[in-house]
């Protein structure tokens, strides 16, 4: 398959994904960013301040916050529920290694 077919494809896919499924699923895209952007601003601005960086586990608590924000509009989203159990385990690790560049 060419590279512009399997652009295209890939392109198809997405439009159909994001003007269906997913919109039903997490709500409109730009309230959903925004509301996503508002919890991230604050975890970067606490990372940043007290940590001098963004490590894997503020990464985990801002792919929570991802989860946090889609299951605002679809509480019952067992996906969701699983996503965000999953990232709190892995942020739960990578917060107590020892040096924070592993982390």
């Amino acid at each position: 398959m060419s590279k512009t077919l399997r652009r295209n494809k890939t392109l198809d896919k997405a439009k159909a994904l994001i003007n269906g499924p997913r919109a039903e699923e997490y709500g409109e895209a730009l309230t959903t960013h925004r509301n996503i952007a508002t919890g991230w601003n604050i975890i970067a601005k606490n990372a940043l301040a007290l940590h001098g960086e963004i490590t894997a586990g503020h990464v985990a608590l801002m792919m929570d916050w991802v989860k946090t924000c889609r299951l605002c509009h679809t509480i019952s989203s067992e996906d969701g529920w699983l996503d965000k159990v999953g990232y709190s385990s892995l942020g739960s690790e990578f917060s107590i290694a020892k040096d924070t560049k592993d982390n």
